[in-house]
């Protein structure tokens, strides 16, 4: 069994460290949760080994957290600019529609309501913080994680993490570059938020966390390939402002059959309580199928906090 994959215990496998283990229930936990880690403020590190370069996928259940699903690849962002402010959309019609309950992200939260019509709510209770997705988009429960890890770390140490996420074309590109008869699945373009205990400010969280997920989902091993624009201000529409910066890999090598370039931006802003959260987006990019960068801008415009309903 390859990293990331869950045991057909339902557990994972117990060849490997589990380091996404949490105290009390969730027993020996040797790092803090990777969604809400210290920000990386130095470069990534060099080095890189065997196998595709991706992103991963951890579950929290009840007594573990466990992988359950792996292989990503892909990195969206926003080019840099003037301070900005978003735009709102128009108010909906209707409530939101799409995952059944038992699936629905918003974790009992069912009076969030989308602020763009035809958009659903992507929500992390954790956090306090919502924003809206298009409805082609697939939105993972509150406790699903997606994150980078140098290729060559076996205990797969998270550079950056996002917990909540939502993924366009989860089966974008298959391919078994390893050549272990099974297909790994990269998704064309994900987008979560999570929270930055450690740093010292959201401009360094905007810089470091988007070049960490260019570098970690594109251009491992080469960091020399990541460039990361200027950090810049932006206001949502519902008022919250904060830092943005974007990071783009060029000239990746490409390797295996769904490497490319791709492109990542993060927008921190410091939550109502006083923390440090962000919001990620990230997802391939000089391919037919990209996410306009007229659509990232949409969708960041949407983040806003809101009081959770179990709060």
């Amino acid at each position: 069994m390859r990293p990331g994959e869950q045991s057909p215990t339902g557990g994972p496998n117990p060849g490997q460290t589990d380091p996404y283990r949490q105290p009390g229930p969730y027993a020996g936990q040797q790092q803090p949760a990777p969604w809400n880690a210290p920000t990386v403020t130095g470069p990534p590190p060099a080095g890189g080994g065997p196998g595709p370069r991706r992103t991963k996928a951890v579950a929290i259940v009840a007594a573990a957290a466990v992988v359950v699903a792996a292989a990503v690849t892909g990195v969206v962002l926003l080019g840099g600019g003037e301070a900005d402010r978003a735009e709102p959309g128009p108010a909906p019609a209707s409530g939101s529609t799409s995952a059944s309950p038992a699936d629905d992200p918003r974790n009992g939260d069912d009076d969030l309501k989308p602020t763009v019509d035809g958009w659903n709510v992507v929500a992390n209770p954790d956090l306090g913080i919502a924003f809206d997705v298009p409805a082609a988009w697939t939105r993972q429960s509150p406790d699903w994680v997606t994150y980078v890890a140098e290729d060559d770390d076996p205990e797969e140490k998270p550079l950056v993490a996002m917990k909540a996420p939502a993924v366009l074309e989860e089966r974008w590109c298959g391919s078994d570059d390893d050549r272990d008869g099974s297909v790994d699945h990269t998704p064309l373009a994900s987008v979560g938020t999570r929270g930055n205990d450690g740093a010292h400010d959201t401009e360094e969280i905007a810089r470091s966390d988007s070049a960490q997920w260019a570098y970690g989902a594109y251009a491992q091993p080469a960091r020399d390939k990541v460039s990361t624009g200027p950090v810049t201000s932006f206001t949502t529409a519902s008022g919250v402002t904060g830092s943005l910066a974007t990071s783009r890999s060029s000239g990746v090598v490409k390797k295996g059959t769904c490497d490319g370039d791709g492109k990542a931006t993060t927008f921190a802003f410091e939550s109502a309580d006083g923390d440090l959260v962000s919001w990620s987006f990230f997802g391939a990019a000089g391919v037919d199928d990209e996410v306009p960068d007229a659509t990232v801008r949409k969708i960041l415009g949407t983040v806003r906090e809101y009081v959770p309903a179990d709060s």
